[in-house]
C-alpha cells in the first residue's frame, strides 16, 4: 500500500461547456474541476501532496522545501499543506521581492512560508544549498522537487484518471497544460493501470516537445517501478504539442487572453494566465484547426492557479 494522506475534496467534479462547445463549433468539451481541489484555493498540486506529505511524516521530516516561479501555484499549495499538518516551510522563488505582495506570494505569506528570493540561474543551487543547511541545522527537510514531480506526486494521476474513469462519461481526449511533467507522467500511468482508450494530450507551456517528453518518459518508468507493475515507458506515446509556448513562461499574450475572457463569459469559470490559460488557448486553436473530431468528447483538466489573475502585471493586462 503506497502511503497516502486524505488532503484534497474528491472526486473532484466534471461539468459540460455547452456554450463554448456551441460557440467554437468543434467537439463537446468538459471540464475536470481539479481547481476545486480545497487546499488554499485548490489546483492539480493538491493531489501530488497527498502522497509526499505522507512521505515527509514516514522520513521524520519537519521542514517542507521547494521552489518555484513568483506565482507559483505549487509552491502556495505547498505552503498550506505544511500549515495544515504542522511543517515548517521554506519556498525559494525566482525573481526579485515585489514591494507588494499579491496573489499566490499574498497566500505563502499568510501561510506563514519562509521565502527566500533568488535569480532563477540559481535557483536549483540555491535549494540544494538551503536543503544541505537546514539538514545540519536539525530541522530534517523534505524536499519536493519543482512542481511536485517526482515519481510519489506522479502516483496521485494516475489514481485520478480512474476517478476520471468512474465519473462514466465516455471520453476521447484529455487536454491539459504540462510544464514539470508529473500530472502527465500520472496520467499516462493511469492509462496503464486501466486500460482506458482515450488519448492525453499535454500543451507544454514552457519547455520544449522533446525536453518535456524525456523528462515524462523518466517519470513513467519510476512511477512503474513504485507501483510493480511491467509499463514498457520507451514504447507508450507521449502527446506534448509545445506551439503555443508564447513569449515564455509566465508572458501572457492575446492567446491567453482570449481564452481566459472566452471560459470566464461563455461558462463562468476562471482559468489562470499561466497554465490553464495557455493550454486553453492552445485547445481552442486545435479545434479551430480541426484537430479533433466534432463528434469528439475532450476533457479539458483544470489543474488551478486562479489566484495569480490578481498578481501584476496580469490584473492590469486582463483589464485591457
Amino acid at each position: 500500500m503506497i502511503p497516502r494522506i486524505k488532503i484534497a475534496c474528491l472526486p473532484t467534479p466534471l461539468e459540460a461547456l455547452p456554450r463554448l462547445s456551441s460557440m467554437l463549433g468543434g467537439p463537446l468539451l468538459y471540464v475536470k474541476r481539479d481547481d476545486l481541489t480545497g487546499l488554499a484555493l485548490g489546483g492539480n498540486k493538491t493531489r501530488k501532496l497527498e502522497f509526499l506529505i505522507a512521505e515527509a511524516q514516514a522520513n521524520g521530516a519537519k521542514t517542507l522545501l521547494t521552489t518555484g516561479a513568483a506565482q507559483s501555484n505549487h509552491c502556495r499549495q505547498t505552503a498550506a499543506a505544511a500549515a495544515r499538518f504542522g511543517f515548517q516551510c521554506t519556498l525559494i522563488l525566482s525573481g526579485e521581492k515585489p514591494d507588494n505582495m499579491a496573489g499566490n506570494t499574498l497566500l505563502d505569506h499568510l501561510l506563514g512560508a519562509q521565502i527566500i528570493w533568488v535569480e532563477k540561474e540559481k535557483r536549483d543551487e540555491t535549494l540544494q544549498s538551503v536543503f544541505n543547511d537546514l539538514r545540519e541545522s536539525g530541522q530534517r527537510p523534505y524536499l519536493i522537487p519543482y512542481g511536485g514531480s517526482n515519481a510519489t506526486g506522479a502516483l496521485a494521476y494516475a489514481y485520478a484518471l480512474e476517478e476520471l474513469i468512474t465519473q462514466h462519461q465516455p471520453i476521447d481526449w484529455v487536454v491539459f497544460a504540462s510544464s514539470s511533467g508529473g500530472t502527465q507522467a500520472g496520467l499516462i500511468l493511469g492509462v496503464g493501470l486501466t486500460q482506458w482508450e482515450g488519448q492525453i494530450l499535454g500543451i507544454s507551456v514552457d519547455e520544449p516537445e522533446a525536453l518535456l517528453r524525456e523528462r515524462i518518459r523518466d517519470l513513467i518508468e519510476s512511477g512503474s517501478r513504485i507501483l510493480n507493475k511491467d509499463f514498457n515507458a520507451a514504447s507508450t506515446p507521449i502527446l506534448v504539442n509545445d506551439d503555443y509556448t508564447g513569449a515564455g513562461y509566465g508572458m501572457m499574450g492575446q492567446p491567453e487572453k482570449e481564452a481566459i475572457h472566452l471560459f470566464a463569459q461563455q461558462e463562468g469559470l476562471l482559468l489562470d494566465p499561466v497554465y490553464t490559460g495557455r493550454a486553453a488557448a492552445g485547445l481552442i486553436d486545435l479545434i479551430r484547426c480541426g484537430y479533433f473530431k466534432p463528434t469528439d468528447t475532450v476533457v479539458f483538466w483544470h489543474t488551478g492557479g486562479t489566484p495569480a489573475l490578481f498578481a501584476s502585471p496580469y490584473m492590469n493586462l486582463l483589464q485591457r
